[in-house]
């Protein structure tokens, strides 16, 4: 019984995480529960990873600079 509670609880603390980084990223929140369909994750990972980004969209659109470092 605790070890199911423990399990609830890690996937709940991941989909709260993965929602910080889509919200921060521009992206609606709820494309988080791609994460909990097994072969859907790992393509959304990658589609997430390699497309553009909105939020980068609205910095260029305002003329900011990144910087490294």
């Amino acid at each position: 019984m605790i070890f199911l509670l423990l399990v609830f609880l890690f996937v709940i603390f991941t989909l709260w995480l993965g929602s910080i980084i889509l919200g921060k990223a521009g992206f609606d929140k709820r494309w988080v529960f791609c994460l909990l369909i097994p072969v859907v994750n790992i393509i959304m990972i990658w589609v997430f990873a390699l497309s553009s980004w909105p939020s980068e969209n609205d910095d260029e659109k305002q003329g900011s600079t990144h910087f490294l470092g």
